[in-house]
C-alpha cells in the first residue's frame, strides 16, 4: 500500500526563495531554503555585510489579560515581572521534570500583553503545554497565522533597514523592540537575532511579505546584501554558541546541564520546573555542555560519540566548519569534571577516534 505523501508547510516567501533559485529543504515539515549563493558566501556576508533571513516558520503566541505577567512568570524560566515595556528577554519553557519543552523569546508589548517568539518545529507543543498550564484567566492565543518574520542580520542592517522605516532604529536598544512602521506596513522591530551580529528580526503582515522582503534586498543592494538560508544561519549560530532545540538542549536536558543558568531566576518564584531544577542543583549536575576545536583531520558532526581517555564519556551536539575562524568547531556534552577548557578529547569519525581539545565559547564575539 502506497504511503501518503507528507505535504511540507510554506512560509509567505516561499515563491520569493524559488525565483532566487534556493536549494531548499524540508526543516522539521516546512519547505526552507537552505543556502542561495553558497553557505560560505552567505555567512561571509552577515559576518561583514548584512545578510537578510526567511524565518516566518517561527511561532507566535499571545498572552493577554490582566494576570498575563504573573502567568507568564509561572511557566518561564526567566524573570518576566523584571521586563520593561518594549524589552525582550530569552527564556526557557521546562516540563515538571526540568528538561526543555523550547527555548523562547519573550516581549512585553504592554503590562497585560506579552508576545512569545518560538520554535517553528514546537509552536503548537508550545502552545498546548503553555494553554494546559493557564488557570490565570489570561487568555492565550496561537498567533503564528499573522505573522511573516524577516531578519536583517549584518554590521550593515541598521543602514540597509532604515531606509524602509522612519522609526529611530539606533535608540532601539539589544534586545528591544518598537512597533513601528516599514515599507508603510505596521511592524514589530526587535533588535535581536540568532547570528551574533547586531541585527534586526521585523514581525510583519504575512500578505506584505514578500514586497518587504524585495525592498528590504533593494534597500541593502549597495551593501552587498545576501538573501541567506538555513545553512548560514546554522554556522553563524553555532559560532555564536546559540542552543538549537533538538541539539544542545531537548526534553531531557535541563538548563544547568546546557550552561543556561542565566536565563534561570530561581529566586522569582514558582515556575514550571523549579522543585526539578533546585533537586538537581542539590545532587549535583553531571554533564555539561563545552565547546570543542579539532586538533585532528576531521569534522566532529551531530550525534558523534566523545571519549574521555579513549572510553566514551559523551556526545557531539552540533559541529561542523567555522567560516569565520578556519577551524572545525563544535558542541558537546561531556562529565563536569571534564567540561572546562584546555581537555583533550577524541571525537569518534567513522569508528576512528580523532583528536580534539575543549575551548571557551563563545568561538566568535562581534566587537562592540
Amino acid at each position: 500500500m502506497t504511503q501518503p505523501v507528507a505535504v511540507l508547510k510554506t512560509t509567505p516567501l516561499h515563491s520569493a526563495h524559488r525565483k532566487l533559485g534556493a536549494k531548499m529543504v524540508d526543516f522539521g515539515g516546512w519547505d526552507m531554503p537552505v543556502q542561495y549563493s553558497g553557505i560560505l558566501d552567505e555567512h561571509q556576508a552577515v559576518r561583514q555585510r548584512v545578510g537578510l533571513f526567511d524565518v516566518s516558520h517561527m511561532g507566535e503566541i499571545e498572552i493577554r489579560g490582566h494576570e498575563a505577567g504573573a502567568f507568564t512568570d509561572s511557566i518561564t524560566t526567566n524573570a518576566v515581572a523584571k521586563l520593561k515595556i518594549g524589552q525582550a528577554h530569552y527564556s526557557g519553557l521546562l516540563y515538571e521534570h526540568g528538561g526543555f519543552v523550547d527555548d523562547i523569546l519573550v516581549h512585553k508589548v504592554a503590562d497585560d500583553h506579552y508576545f512569545l517568539c518560538v520554535n517553528a518545529s514546537n509552536q503548537e507543543k508550545d502552545f498546548e503545554h503553555i494553554a494546559a498550564g493557564n488557570q490565570s484567566g489570561a487568555t492565550v492565543e496561537f498567533a503564528s497565522g499573522r505573522y511573516a518574520q524577516l531578519a536583517i542580520q549584518g554590521p550593515r542592517a541598521l543602514a540597509t533597514l532604515g531606509k524602509l522605516t522612519t522609526t529611530d532604529l539606533a535608540a532601539i536598544v539589544y534586545y528591544h523592540f518598537v512597533d513601528g512602521v516599514v515599507s508603510g506596513v505596521p511592524a514589530r522591530i526587535a533588535r535581536t537575532g540568532y547570528t551574533g551580529e547586531d541585527g534586526f528580526e521585523i514581525y510583519i503582515a504575512p500578505d506584505q511579505a514578500e514586497r518587504i522582503w524585495n525592498e528590504i534586498l533593494g534597500a541593502g543592494a549597495e551593501f552587498g546584501i545576501k538573501p541567506c538560508g538555513l545553512g548560514a544561519r546554522n554556522t553563524l549560530r553555532l559560532e555564536a554558541k546559540m542552543a538549537l532545540y533538538g541539539h544542545e538542549i531537548h526534553a531531557s536536558i535541563t538548563p544547568w546541564e546546557a550552561d543556561l543558568a542565566w536565563i534561570v531566576k530561581m529566586d522569582k518564584g514558582e515556575f514550571i520546573g523549579r522543585a526539578a531544577l533546585l533537586k538537581q542543583k542539590a545532587q549535583g549536575v553531571t554533564r555539561k555542555l563545552i565547546g570543542f576545536e579539532m586538533t585532528g583531520r576531521g569534522i566532529g558532526r551531530d550525534g558523534y560519540e566523545v571519549l574521555l581517555d579513549g572510553v566514551p564519556a559523551g556526545w557531539v551536539t552540533s559541529g561542523g566548519p567555522s567560516p569565520t575562524l578556519n577551524k572545525n568547531i563544535g558542541l558537546c556534552y561531556l562529565p563536569c569534571d571534564r567540561a572546562k577548557p584546555g581537555q583533550r578529547i577524541q571525537v569518534l569519525i567513522r569508528s576512528q577516534p580523532v583528536e580534539a581539545v575543549t575551548v571557551a565559547t563563545p568561538f566568535y564575539k562581534r566587537a562592540k
